[in-house]
């Protein structure tokens, strides 16, 4: 099978998260696509991070019941730092004979020689797909020098264009904004249940 890797912190999941998740299903030809929640990513070690219970509560309400995603929890369960490097070496072990497609969006893919062990990661993905926003949006030529074999591991996944982030929601909700309509019924219900987010204007 051909498994989409679709990990990130999720606080919260809202509708592009979904949109590019299903237009990777679907364009690459993906069998299922694993949603990996990380409880506590290195790259944010000085940022406050909603608790993992209630972004785990959230992520399994914007799945809901759809066939082609579902959650895996081999982050959750192991100790970190949670490196993405180590995640797929996981899932790999979790599912030998299944190739494994990386998603992330374009600025990751710029940002990739950063990452923790950036050519054993590379190594280790059967392939990288990646919402572009542009068709010349990233140089690969550029990034095969850092990254050798990158090039060859890339798929683009096209999608719309939508300027919401994670970042954007915590603080419309913080400052009392509108922000219903940027997540899934069901997100949008387990924030109102919890309580999550309002409080964050006074950290």
């Amino acid at each position: 099978m051909q498994l989409g890797v679709f990990g990130g912190t999720f606080d919260p999941p809202h509708i592009a998260h979904l949109i590019l998740a299903a237009e990777a299903y679907a364009q690459l030809n993906l069998n299922k696509v694993l949603w990996v929640l990380t409880p506590q990513p290195p790259h944010k070690r000085n940022q406050y991070i909603t608790p993992a219970a209630d972004r785990l509560a959230m992520l399994k309400a914007a799945l809901g019941d759809d066939p082609a995603f579902e959650l895996s929890r081999v982050d959750l369960d192991r100790t970190a730092p949670h490196y993405a490097v180590d995640t797929v070496k996981l899932l790999k072990r979790l599912h030998p004979d299944d190739r494994l497609i990386y998603l992330m969006g374009g600025d990751s893919l710029k940002d990739l020689p950063e990452w923790h062990n950036a050519q054993e990661f590379v190594a280790v993905c059967d392939g990288l797909g990646v919402m572009m926003r542009s068709k010349n949006e990233i140089d690969l030529q550029a990034l095969e020098s850092l990254l050798p074999g990158i090039r060859h591991k890339v798929q683009n996944i096209r999608a719309p264009v939508l300027e919401i982030s994670s970042t954007h929601v915590r603080e419309w909700i913080a400052q009392g904004r509108p922000y219903r309509y940027y997540l899934p019924a069901a997100v949008f219900q387990v924030i109102q249940e919890r309580n999550i987010y309002f409080d964050l204007i006074k950290m």
